[in-house]
């Protein structure tokens, strides 16, 4: 009998005693948990790939993987956010070849996640925000491939949260800093501080979400999946034409050399087949040079990247002389502050 079959008969003697309060009972639970969990994540070998994996008809762990990429493809979820879920579940399912082969079982399931999910928080140290990561990845990859709803896990060693405050720029050292930006990247980061924008809101801008009769950029798909707007500052109105009018020309160019597809959500693309070719749907920041889809095998002009920006700002931080560990969203937690209700803010 292992370890996991044997544990429940061991809190049950616990609470039969009727000496142990229930607080006690779960710390038993976890600290037996965490006992058995002392094993390294490795990475992962060809043997751990073709490890066997007898649920839902699925024979092999890289089987599971194509699965639950489709699952995530199908429902439109981001490039970067595929990588990251099956990032953690090949952690998880390294861990599961590890723990099955000591324990001499066959199967790699769900068993062993809240085992997982304390190791990552005692021996990894993680965050509370990593932790949970984790275990949506894994709470969506037995849900798409093997329906299979997780359940109650509020008893898992969980990672201790922490409360910082945000560091906010003071407006001398805002006008400084944005003093110090220019080209694209610059007009980047006063639309972000001037609408409040998140950064990758921000790179996924087209020319379309624009209105300057209104003053208003449209932000689609923004947090939660959610459509808002917010205001254009009037400022930034002959560089956001000027930047346009850069797109186009950069957009004739492609369809001349037999490009110019942009990238558009499927329903979109079944809907409106020819609008990936339409200058309204390029993207208003787009990156220098075409690059091939990792899904269609088509080669477009992708936005510019976060990692840009962030490569940005760090060079305006040096040059203004201002000596904060700040990044991009800095700038947007300044106009959160700056639009937030008097009685909200603290003296």
């Amino acid at each position: 009998m292992s370890w996991h079959e044997q544990l429940p008969l061991y809190l049950k003697n616990l609470s039969d005693f009727g000496t142990y309060q229930d607080w006690q009972i779960r710390q038993a639970d976890q600290a037996v948990r965490l006992y058995f969990s002392n094993f390294l994540m490795s990475t992962s070998s060809p043997e751990q790939q073709n490890a066997p994996l007898t649920a839902g008809g699925i024979s092999t762990q890289q089987e599971a993987l194509q699965h639950f990429r489709e699952g995530l493809r199908l429902r439109n979820y981001a490039v970067r956010t595929e990588k990251t879920y099956i990032g953690w579940v090949r952690r998880y399912l390294d861990y599961c070849t590890t723990r099955t082969s000591a324990n001499n079982e066959t199967a790699c399931t769900s068993h062993y996640i809240r085992d997982f999910l304390a190791f990552l928080a005692i021996k990894r140290n993680v965050s509370a925000s990593t932790q949970n990561l984790a275990f949506n990845s894994l709470l969506m990859f037995f849900r798409f491939v093997f329906n299979e709803d997780l359940g109650d896990l509020k008893n898992t060693v969980r990672a201790k949260t922490s409360q910082r405050l945000p560091v906010l720029f003071s407006v001398k050292e805002t006008g400084k800093l944005l003093l110090n930006t220019e080209g694209t990247s610059g007009l980047m980061l006063k639309l972000i501080y001037g609408g409040g924008l998140r950064v990758n809101e921000c790179c996924r801008l087209r020319i379309k979400d624009i209105d300057f009769a209104q003053q208003l950029v449209f932000v689609r798909e923004g947090k939660g999946g959610k459509d808002r707007s917010t205001l254009l500052p009037a400022s930034l109105n002959k560089e956001l034409q000027e930047q346009i009018t850069k797109v186009l020309v950069l957009h004739d160019r492609d369809l001349a050399d037999g490009y110019g597809s942009v990238w558009l959500p499927k329903s979109l693309n079944r809907k409106y087949p020819a609008a990936s070719l339409q200058k309204a749907w390029q993207y208003l920041f787009p990156s220098g040079k075409r690059s091939l889809d990792p899904r269609t095998n088509i080669v477009r002009r992708h936005h510019v990247i976060d990692s840009a920006l962030q490569r940005a700002i760090k060079v305006a931080l040096s040059k203004a002389g201002i000596h904060k560990h700040a990044s991009v969203h800095t700038l947007r937690h300044y106009a959160e502050f700056l639009t937030m209700p008097s009685n909200q803010i603290s003296p």
